[in-house]
């Protein structure tokens, strides 16, 4: 695998293959990280800010002996202020580095970049409705190692769907597997777009479109939260509450169900929720840095 630019490039085989390595990552991380790759350099390149996904791929270079070049808000400190292409930065960056983890902030970017890069791309995230592949993995590998299977699951993404990439890529990831069953919790306005849902139409995947969570939360076994923008919510009479979760929602969930969310959180989960078991976001962030540090070395050791 040279490009990781989006889901629907990784197989079952390929994903099971990226867990094992996961596993292995956790065991190299905890006691303190490994010099086998002390001479590959990452370029970290993001156009938009990040916290979590910039931090914990350059965490993971440094975890596996690498080295660093990092930028964000790279739209107003790079030479695109003067006009240079991303096909050009991408080029010239490539001279320096042996992996270039690009967010873009147009949909789209990483593969334009992957079309012409000399090393491997990693996108970590492009445009407002494009992908983000290695958050899609680190939310499979969260769900599996929580629920103990990725077959015969039932899901529920919740918030802002139409332009959420997470939610975009793990959709696809999900729809590999056997008997999975998604819901898409959302207002009309910002529900799952339709090339999504054709998608699961072709594999088959059995889905249902919901404005209100209470009609499956008491069945699902992972409910995924986003964010909800309310500024685009403005003057359209919606009523935002029904789609929180507080401790009253959680008195209706299974026993052994998970919530789930990509962070940053704002209103759409209270903060009384954080000390149930049932909580796995921030177990969620955690896994980030061994799944990244598991696909650094898939493209490395290829």
């Amino acid at each position: 695998m040279r490009h990781i630019v989006e889901s629907q490039q990784f197989t079952v085989p390929k994903i099971l293959e990226l867990f094992e390595r996961t596993e292995l990552m956790k065991k190299i991380s905890l006691r303190g990280g490994t010099r086998d790759y002390e001479n590959k350099i990452m370029a970290s390149l993001f156009y938009k800010p990040s916290t979590r996904t910039r931090f914990s791929f350059e965490a993971a270079m440094f975890r596996l002996g690498g080295k660093v070049l990092s930028t964000e808000q790279a739209m107003e400190f790079s030479s695109e202020i003067e006009g240079e292409r991303l096909e050009d930065t991408i080029r010239i960056i490539a001279n320096y580095c042996d992996v270039i983890v690009l967010r873009h902030h147009e949909e789209g970017g990483a593969k334009r970049a992957a079309a012409i890069s000399p090393v491997p791309i990693i996108n970590a995230g492009d445009g407002s409705g494009g992908q983000h592949p290695t958050q899609a993995l680190l939310d499979l590998y969260t769900i599996y190692n929580e629920c103990k299977t990725l077959d015969g699951l039932s899901v529920a993404f919740v918030g802002a769907l139409d332009y959420g990439r997470t939610v975009r890529s793990l959709a696809y990831l999900l729809s590999k597997f056997e008997r999975v069953k998604l819901y898409f919790v959302a207002p009309k306005e910002i529900q799952i777009k339709p090339d999504i849902l054709e998608h699961l139409d072709e594999k088959g995947v059995n889905y249902q479109l919901l404005d209100n969570i209470g009609e499956i939360i008491g069945k699902v076994d992972v409910v995924y939260q986003t964010r909800i923008e309310r500024e685009r919510l403005e003057n359209k009479h919606v009523d935002l509450s029904q789609y929180n979760i507080n401790l009253d929602v959680l008195q209706r969930m299974k026993y052994n169900s998970i919530i789930m969310h990509p962070l940053p959180r704002s209103v759409e989960i209270d903060h009384s929720v954080d000390a149930d078991p049932r909580a796995a976001y921030f177990r969620q962030a955690e896994n980030g840095l061994y799944v990244r540090m598991a696909l650094l070395t898939m493209i490395f050791d290829k």
